[in-house]
């Protein structure tokens, strides 16, 4: 006897209808998103790492520029300088001999011959470090015309003193020159052969 199945889909006697066949799995798209998102990343990287390059490219020109322009500034600024620094370095420097001269009456001395003579004060400062020498031959009077007087020894009372000045200490006395003149400045020169330092008689 031949066994009969029922058609497909068909309850079978005694079991019921067969299970449905099992769902065939869904395609996942992780894979994709996976791939995508990766390329993206290298996308996003390739793009930064060409906008750092033309970044730097154009900082590296503007700090060529930069470093380019202060140097023709520096250049230019030293043309300047000479112009303004001595007037306002020249104060702040102290002089290292600092000579004053005014007007003073002629105080004849048992030496003097007459009284033709023409006296100035003179006070001598040193503001150097080192002693410098005063003495009345280191002196020299130019009267209003421009004549030069030598100092006359011993005829004034006053008469400077020959000292040896150290740093910071100054002295006061009579220079004095051979005739009736009116003296327009005074000429101090550190051993007749030093620097010389020249004031005006106020």
């Amino acid at each position: 006897m031949s066994q009969q199945f029922p058609p497909p889909g068909q309850p079978q006697p005694g079991y019921g209808y067969p299970p449905p066949p099992p769902p065939q799995p869904k395609k996942s798209n992780a894979g994709k998103i996976v791939g995508f998102g990766c390329l993206g990343i290298v996308g996003l990287f390739v793009l930064l790492a060409i906008l750092g390059a033309l970044l730097g490219d154009s900082s590296n020109d503007t700090t060529s520029k930069g470093t380019a322009e202060p140097s023709a500034a520096v250049s230019s600024a030293p043309a300047k300088a000479p112009e303004s620094k001595p007037s306002s370095a020249e104060p702040e420097k102290k002089a290292e001999v600092v000579v004053a001269a005014k007007k003073t009456e002629f105080e004849k001395s048992i030496i003097a011959q007459g009284s033709d003579y023409t006296s100035v004060s003179v006070t001598v400062t040193n503001n150097s470090s080192k002693p410098i020498n005063v003495n009345p031959l280191y002196f020299a009077i130019t009267d209003s015309n421009g004549t030069k007087h030598v100092a006359e020894l011993g005829v004034d009372k006053e008469q400077i003193a020959t000292v040896e000045l150290a740093p910071g200490e100054n002295v006061t006395g009579a220079v004095t020159g051979k005739g009736s003149f009116t003296p327009k400045s005074v000429t101090y020169t550190d051993g007749l052969i030093g620097k010389s330092v020249r004031s005006d008689v106020s």
